[in-house]
Parts: structure tokens; C-alpha cells; sequence
């Protein structure tokens, strides 16, 4: 028999899984949905301040109780900021656990407290404010009804269970956020299980995407201990899909599901396979972190065009986004069409870096105007996948020397599991101010269906707006199509968006 024990996360307590529960048990599980302190459960009354720890030993009491027995297999299962209680308690009794489920959560490191994974980075600075404040057990406050959507997406939950929701909410004590998980790596053969919410943003593919660039803490997903479902809800599927989560989390406790393929040497990545078309192979020359490609016989200064990568990319990715074959490819297609073509490295390592790399971009913009050999008039910014956010910058005030603004299969608006991402990086708003700029946004037919939600929200605006758009269709193109689709829509795709951008650019 599987026994499964529920950790629910923040603000929420062992109610949100009844309906996921019975379906559960009546497929014949055991079923234990966990009370946390402070979360449905007592709160000290001598003062204890709540931490970390004290909800991996709320957890541990359960497993404890429950016991491995004969033929009995525990399975833990943690939602969201959950998963750090299992984590810990996981690995405190290895040899108890058959197998952890991580339920749209992060992944847990040691040392790291539960706050970094916080989506929300306002929530993040609240709480941090609160504690250099010492108010004894000081907590978050629950959300407002329509609130729940910073800390993941509401996707499916019907009106009644979000009203539940939030009148059942605690206040989450804030020592459990800050508190530093510790492990010993005890638990880490322990097999484990991810059910990625497609709704709020996780999917299977950006899992794999992700271990191809090489993240190290990323890298054990690919053992075949490791497998992965999606779910085509929201954030909390015990409530928006109660039912296709209980079978979920049978086939996991049975190891089925989707395993992902480990980095292979000898196989390159889907980042790392050859650009789409033949182009020249021109020198590139190396300042820093920027890239020129030069025009052939450069006779004097010449219309430039940054190509912008996407991200977020960790910062050990080796070779760096510069290096890639679809950034080199179109550099060298450019400067090969009589531009200079300009590659960059910027610091987006995570979602909340895009003011960093938004300075980056800028700072690398401006040196590349600099240079006696671009024309500073007429330059083009070309922008991919996860810097599309970046293109808000460039449209709220067009600088006059920019002739140009393209993007390709860009997300253009924060993704459900962003949190806030600040005002200055929502494109729809942006594109109200863009003028005259010419823009090129290229749309690939089989996008991912949050990614491609926020396409077309941006381009909803941008027709309100009147603004100057073009949208180049892939209709049988993925995401990153230059590298993965290497067809003849797929080339021509590229061709008709460079020969636009190159139209404005020389005009």
C-alpha cells in the first residue's frame, strides 16, 4: 500500500487537499494531509518562534507515525513552499521515504532559505523588512482574494474553492521563509517525482531546456530516478483539477511518468545545434562582452544590429549565449548583408534580474555606438525568447537612432510563476508609447500556450494602439525554430524579418 503525506504551502493548511485526498484513498492509498504550526495547526504559546524546523518536525511526526511497515511505501508529496519540509524531513529519514513528489514547487538546496523561492520580488523584500524589524513571530500576511496570483497562478480554481481559500488562509510565520534548509544529503538517491503546472508556467520541456545549459543543481533531474508529469492547470491543482492530480500522483508513487535526457557529449543540445541557414563564416572581433561582425571591405560606418539573447540563462552556461550557433548565425547573416552584426552576453540568471540586464544592454548599446565603424543613427535591436521584457525599455522612448525593434517567439509579458516583475518591463503597456518604430515580432505557430498568451496579449495592444507592426508566422515552428525546425518556412521566416529589419535600417 502507498501512504501518501500531503505538505501544503504558504498560507494554506491540510484543507486545500480533501478533495485530492479522497479520491486518493478511494483508489485505496493511505492518506495523511500534514498540519503545519502556525498553518492550521497551534502556535506555540511560550513564545517558540516557528521555523523551518519546526515544520520539518511537524512532518516528521507524521512519517514517524505512519512507518514504512511491510508492503507499506511512504511517498511524500510538498506544494509549493511545502517542498522544503519534505526536503528536510526526507533527509533526516531516507530510509523511510520511498519517493518525493515536488507539486509545482522549486527545488530545494541546502543552505538556501525557503524565501528565495518566493516568485514575488516585492513579497521577497516585505518579508526581509519585517525581519530586520525583530517583531517576534512576525508572519505574511494572508492574501486578498484576488492577491492569490502573486505567488502562482489561479488558473482553474472555481469561484467557490478560491473564496474557501482565502478564508481559510493563516498568516505564514515568517521564520519559516528565512530559515537556511539544511540537509546532509542523506535523501538525495531517494526517487523522486515532478508535477510541473502547465498553467502557471512549468513545463517538461523548459525542465529539460534548462539541464541542457548545464545548471549544476539542475544536472541529477536526468538520473532515471527522476520523472515528470504536467498538469494543464494552474498553481494549485488539489483545487483546480483535484481529481486529475490524485491519478497524477498515483503513476508517480508507481515510477511512471516522463524522464528527461541526460547531457550527452557527444550530442548537442537544442541551444547548441547549427543555425538554420548557410551563412558566411566572417571573423567576429572580441571586446569584453560584445561581439562585432564586420561587414566584409567596411569602407566607413555602417547600420548596426544587436542581436539580444534570451534567458534566463545560469551564469555557469558554458559557452555563453554569444557562443551560441543561433546568435552567431544571425550576426553573420547581418554583417554578410552589408551591417554590423552585434552579440552580447547580459546578466539575466534569473527572473529578477532584469534591471540588470536591461543596464547591460543599455551600456553595450551605447558602446557599440561608440565605435567609429557603426553608423550611431541606425541602429536595430533585435531581441529572443526571455528578453522580450527588455523590449518595454525601447518602446516607452524610442531614441531616435533606432530604426528597428524585432523580437523572436518572445515572452512579452511575466509568466504566472514571475511574480511582479515592476511596471517598466510589461510591453503591452510600452508599445502604447512607441510611435513610429518599426516593429517586427516573430510568432511561432507551436509555442507554448502561456508564452504564446502573452503574444498575443502584446499584440492585442499594439493594434489598439495603431503602432507599426509586423508579425512574421512559423506556423510549424517551436520555440527557438532557427535551431530545432530547420525547414524551408522556418528559413524564409528568417529571411523575410532580417529583410525587414535591413529595409528600415538603410532607408
Amino acid at each position: 500500500m502507498t501512504a501518501f503525506i500531503l505538505v501544503s504551502g504558504v498560507f494554506t493548511g491540510p484543507h486545500v487537499w480533501d478533495e485530492a485526498a479522497a479520491r486518493l484513498a478511494s483508489a485505496g492509498a493511505e492518506v495523511h494531509a500534514v498540519t503545519l504550526t502556525g498553518l492550521g495547526g497551534a502556535r506555540p504559546t511560550d513564545g517558540t518562534e516557528i521555523g523551518l524546523e519546526t515544520h520539518i518536525a511537524d512532518v516528521l511526526a507524521v512519517i514517524d507515525s505512519v512507518g514504512p511497515g511491510a508492503g507499506r511505501e511512504i511517498v511524500l508529496v510538498g506544494h509549493d513552499y511545502g517542498i522544503h519540509p519534505v526536503v528536510g524531513a526526507a533527509d533526516r529519514r531516507a530510509g523511510s521515504v520511498a519517493r518525493i513528489v515536488y507539486l509545482d514547487s522549486g527545488l530545494p538546496q541546502d543552505g538556501v532559505p525557503a524565501l528565495a523561492a518566493v516568485p514575488d520580488r516585492a513579497t521577497r523584500e516585505e518579508a526581509l523588512r519585517a525581519a530586520e524589524d525583530g517583531t517576534p513571530g512576525a508572519a505574511l500576511p494572508s492574501p486578498a482574494r484576488d492577491a492569490w496570483q502573486l505567488w502562482g497562478s489561479t488558473a482553474g480554481i472555481p469561484d467557490g474553492a478560491l473564496d474557501r481559500l482565502t478564508a481559510l488562509a493563516s498568516p505564514h510565520p515568517l521564520g519559516t521563509l528565512l530559515q537556511p534548509l539544511r540537509l546532509t544529503g542523506a535523501a538525495a538517491e531517494v526517487p523522486m517525482a515532478g508535477v510541473l503546472c502547465t498553467g502557471n508556467g512549468a513545463s517538461i520541456a523548459t525542465v529539460q531546456a534548462r539541464v541542457d545549459l548545464g545548471e549544476p543543481s539542475l544536472l541529477a533531474l536526468a538520473e532515471p530516478r527522476v520523472t515528470f508529469f504536467e498538469l494543464p492547470t494552474g498553481h494549485w491543482p488539489m483545487l483546480s483539477s483535484p481529481t486529475a492530480l490524485a491519478e497524477t500522483l498515483l503513476k508517480a508513487a508507481a515510477g511512471e511518468g516522463h524522464r528527461l535526457t541526460p547531457v550527452d557529449a557527444t550530442k548537442p543540445p537544442a541551444h547548441l545545434l547549427p543555425f538554420l541557414l548557410d551563412v558566411p563564416e566572417l571573423p567576429r572581433e572580441r571586446t569584453d562582452d560584445i561581439d562585432l561582425y564586420l561587414p566584409p571591405g567596411t569602407d566607413g560606418p555602417r547600420p548596426a544590429v544587436m542581436f539580444v539573447h534570451g534567458g534566463p540563462v545560469p551564469a555557469e552556461a558554458r559557452p555563453t549565449p554569444r557562443d551560441w550557433p543561433v546568435l552567431m548565425g544571425y550576426a553573420r547573416y547581418a554583417a554578410g548583408h552589408g551591417v554590423v552584426g552585434v552579440t552580447l552576453d547580459h546578466r539575466l540568471h534569473a527572473v529578477t534580474d532584469y534591471e540588470r540586464a536591461a543596464s547591460d544592454v543599455a551600456d553595450a548599446v551605447e558602446r557599440v555606438r561608440a565605435d567609429p565603424r557603426v553608423d550611431p543613427d541606425r541602429v536595430a535591436l533585435w531581441f529572443f525568447s526571455g528578453s522580450g521584457p527588455l523590449t518595454a525599455d525601447w518602446m516607452a522612448k524610442p531614441p531616435p537612432w533606432l530604426r528597428c525593434l524585432a523580437a523572436d517567439y518572445p515572452i512579452m509579458a511575466p509568466l504566472p510563476n514571475w511574480g511582479r516583475l515592476g511596471s517598466r518591463f510589461h510591453p503591452s503597456d510600452a508599445v502604447a508609447h512607441a510611435g513610429s518604430l518599426p516593429l517586427v515580432l516573430v510568432r511561432a505557430g507551436l509555442e507554448t500556450a502561456d508564452i504564446a498568451a502573452t503574444v498575443e496579449k502584446f499584440l492585442a495592444a499594439a493594434h489598439r494602439c495603431g503602432a507599426d507592426i509586423e508579425v512574421v508566422d512559423v506556423p510549424n515552428g517551436h520555440h527557438t525554430f532557427e535551431t530545432i525546425d530547420p525547414t524551408d518556412e522556418s528559413r524564409e521566416a528568417v529571411h523575410r524579418a532580417m529583410g525587414t529589419v535591413l529595409r528600415h535600417l538603410t532607408a
